[in-house]
Formats: C-alpha cells, sequence, structure tokens
C-alpha cells in the first residue's frame, strides 16, 4: 500500500469549498508510477520511466519555473468545469453562483495558468467558457492560452468560409461535423438577428453548396493532398469526411437549424471570433502553439522531430511565430504540417514522427519534461515515456459530454500544479489520492540516482 499523507501542507486550504463538497481528494501520495495501470496501490518504476528519468536527471539540474504554474486542458465549452478546477487548484474563490462570480486568492495571483487547448466544442456552453476565462483575465491573472485541434479546427473552418475555395480547402467547413453544432447553435441564439442576418442569404441549397465540397472535389482533393499527407492519411480524411457530409443536414437539424440558418450562424461566428473587432477575437489572438517554462514545455498534443529540431536551433518563440504566419495562410496546409503537429499528435502512423533524434534535440534545448492534454484519462493525469521522453499527460475529462459519454459521474475538476521546487502535484476527482511527483526525488527515493 502506499504512504498517504495530507495534502494540505503542500496546498493553501480552500476557502469557499471543500474537497469533499467538490468530490476532491483530500489525501496525497506518491506518484504512481506502474507503467502499465498507475494503479493506487502500485509503486514500481516502469523500465521506460526509470530509463528516461535517468536520462534527464544525468543531464544536469531541473530547471522549474519561476512561479507556480496551473495546468488545465480540454475544457471543451463546460465553464463550471474550470471553474471547480481553479478552485482544486486553490487559486480562486467563488463569490456567487454565475460563472463570472470569482476572484483569485493570493496563491491564484502568485501562478500562471496554463489553458492546455481544446477550450471549444462539446458542450455544454462554449460562449460561456470563453466569458469566464476572459474574466479570469481582466482580473489579472497571468494566463497562457495553448491551440488545441478542435480550437484551430473552427479557427480554418471559419477562415475557409471566406476565401477562395479549392481542392485543398473546400472540405474544412464541414469537416467540424457535428462537434461544432452546439457552438453554431449558440451564436445564432444569441447573436444572430433573423431578419437582418438571413435577409441577404441564398436559399437552403445555395447555402449548402457553400459549406459543403462537391463531387468534384472528391476527385482533386487525394491529388492535391498527397504533396502533404500519406496514402494512408488521405484514405483515412476521405472516409471522415464522407460520413460527416453525409450526416451534415441532420446534425444541424438536431440543434434545431436549418442549413441557411446555419450558414448564418458560421458568418456570424466567424465574425465574433476571427474579424479583429469581434467580441472574440481576442481568444484566437492569443492562442499559442507551445510554452516553455525552465525544462518543461507545454503543447496541447505532442511533438515530433521537425519540431524538436526548430526548438533547439530557433527556441519555441519562433515557433509560435510561425504558428501566427501560417495558421493565417492556406488552411489545409497549415492543418496538415508539422507545426499543427503539436495540437494533433497521438503519435500514429499518419502523424509526423518523433524519434530519438527529436528526443535528443528537446534535451539539447533544455526541456526534460512535455506536459500536455488531447489523450484523455479516466484516473487523473498520467506519467509516461514516448521514444525516450517524458510525457505528463493531463487532461483528466473535464467536460460534462464527455464524461457522460465515456461513464464517468458528475463535472470534471483537478489540476496539475507545478511549484518551483520541483514538485509536481496532479489533483483529479477521478483518483482518491492527489498524486506528488518529483523527478530528482523520485529516484533518490529508489536508490537510482547517482
Amino acid at each position: 500500500m502506499m504512504n498517504t499523507k495530507s495534502l494540505s501542507p503542500l496546498l493553501p486550504p480552500m476557502t469557499c469549498a471543500t474537497g469533499h463538497e467538490l468530490d476532491l481528494p483530500e489525501s496525497l501520495v506518491p506518484w504512481p508510477l506502474d507503467r502499465e495501470t498507475q494503479r493506487p496501490c502500485a509503486s514500481t518504476l516502469g523500465p521506460e520511466l526509470v530509463d528516461s528519468l535517468s536520462k534527464v536527471n544525468d543531464l544536469g539540474p531541473w530547471d522549474w519555473p519561476a512561479r507556480p504554474v496551473v495546468f488545465v486542458s480540454d475544457l471543451h465549452a463546460d465553464a463550471e468545469s474550470l471553474l471547480r478546477s481553479l478552485v482544486a487548484a486553490r487559486a480562486i474563490r467563488r463569490n456567487g453562483p454565475g460563472l463570472t462570480d470569482f476572484d483569485l486568492t493570493a496563491f491564484g495571483r502568485s501562478c500562471q495558468f496554463i489553458i492546455g487547448g481544446d477550450c471549444l466544442d462539446k458542450g455544454p456552453s462554449n460562449l460561456d467558457l470563453l466569458d469566464s476565462l476572459a474574466f479570469l483575465i481582466k482580473s489579472g491573472a497571468d494566463v497562457v492560452l495553448l491551440a488545441g485541434n478542435h480550437d484551430l479546427r473552427l479557427y480554418l473552418g471559419l477562415e475557409a468560409l471566406t476565401v477562395k475555395r479549392g481542392s485543398l480547402n473546400a472540405h474544412m467547413f464541414v469537416r467540424m461535423g457535428k462537434k461544432v453544432m452546439p457552438l453554431l447553435k449558440e451564436v445564432f441564439d444569441r447573436h444572430v438577428d433573423r431578419e437582418k442576418d438571413l435577409a441577404g442569404l441564398p436559399n437552403e441549397k445555395a447555402c449548402r453548396d457553400l459549406m459543403i465540397p462537391g463531387k468534384k472535389w472528391t476527385k482533386q482533393f487525394p491529388k492535391a493532398a498527397s504533396v502533404y499527407m500519406k496514402d494512408a492519411a488521405i484514405k483515412k480524411e476521405m472516409a471522415r469526411l464522407k460520413k460527416k457530409t453525409n450526416r451534415f443536414a441532420d446534425h444541424a437539424a438536431e440543434v434545431g437549424l436549418t442549413l441557411r440558418e446555419l450558414y448564418a450562424a458560421a458568418l456570424k461566428c466567424r465574425e465574433l471570433f476571427v474579424d479583429p473587432a469581434g467580441r472574440y477575437a481576442w481568444f484566437f489572438k492569443q492562442l499559442k502553439a507551445a510554452h516553455q517554462s525552465g525544462s518543461l514545455l507545454f503543447v496541447h498534443a505532442g511533438v515530433d522531430d521537425q519540431m524538436a529540431a526548430q526548438i533547439s536551433r530557433k527556441g519555441v518563440a519562433h515557433i509560435n511565430r510561425r504558428f501566427r504566419k501560417e495558421s493565417r495562410k492556406d488552411p489545409f496546409v497549415f492543418y496538415s504540417g508539422t507545426v499543427a503537429n503539436l495540437m494533433r499528435t497521438k503519435y500514429r502512423d499518419v502523424d509526423h514522427p518523433l524519434t530519438e533524434t527529436g528526443v535528443e534535440d528537446l534535451h539539447l534545448a533544455g526541456i526534460k519534461l512535455l506536459v500536455h492534454g488531447h489523450v484523455n484519462q479516466h484516473s487523473g493525469q498520467q506519467l509516461k515515456s514516448k521514444h525516450g521522453l517524458l510525457h505528463l499527460e493531463a487532461d483528466i475529462t473535464l467536460d460534462r459530454h464527455s464524461r457522460s459519454s465515456e461513464g464517468l459521474e458528475g463535472i470534471g475538476t483537478g489540476a496539475t500544479i507545478i511549484y518551483p521546487n520541483g514538485n509536481i502535484i496532479g489533483i483529479s476527482r477521478d483518483y482518491p489520492h492527489a498524486k506528488l511527483f518529483n523527478p530528482v526525488e523520485i529516484l533518490q527515493q529508489h536508490g537510482l540516482s547517482q
């Protein structure tokens, strides 16, 4: 059995709710590092983790963030989950029932908040989540917003509506599929003027044609995409698009929109999110591809050899400049490229690869741990070694839509907290204890340090 301790010495007390009320752990255990399950009683270091930990410790001292970092990822339009998670991190106190009824605690004012991508899609409310985030920023919090694949798909899909349509970009809007429908319904209900915004639109069929590529695209796309994608990836893309195209009108109807109304919502969504004066334009303006703090690299999904080489030679700031520049060009070319791979890879055969060469480049850049979301977990945060690079997987299935569909109860709550002294705490309502990891101390405890 693991040695459990109280969590309170390592975190300030909660000021507006107890861990019991939020169904949070109040005890602390050493981070379970069993390679297969990371069970509550596991105590054996997985061989791959041992190798990776030993290697990075041999490279020299860790460089930890100067301020505590609170990492929360994959909120997927669930503002209540965001607020509960920030309460769990002792970073805010709630002073009312509303989604902007909160203020920063002293600990929250001392922190940097890193939102690890995928703020959008699924539900219950995209706009509520963005309003809560905007209020957090307005409160004076130091907030870093990372781009996730869902966030990026919305931006590129909206861009594809108004640029010249071609064989590589005509499908980018419909590619969003069912998951974008709740957002477009929200936008329609809250912001579309039925008389003014619908008056100048063409009929239902014409609106459909403006959103969905025709048969000509089906023949042109594979040849045009072969420059950017492997054959297996092209086949997967075509199969995905066929399914989404066939069900697109049905999915719109399921949220109560005709295709004409959906097109009006899409144009209004672009006005709100993409136009410089739009109410939510701040969101895409602030998105970054990656963020480095000392020995830690934060991204949404993962990294590949090309990105590792550029990070090593030119730094993370260069990657973020590329992200801002290239994401505003051809939507498909960007999304299939290596910068966007930071937001979508799961290290599959169709993804840009990470090999030992890329890991060595990251180590040369001083990066010892990759912190990311994208791969959702059902028992709290997980530590893994992938190709020799330490990964902290911190998507703990927060949004209610995913939790309901995957058999998890309640509203997701939890956060990853990284301290300047090297302690990393993983809190999740889906694991019976908070987890404590310190990469130097863990090897000392197992007699593996020099």
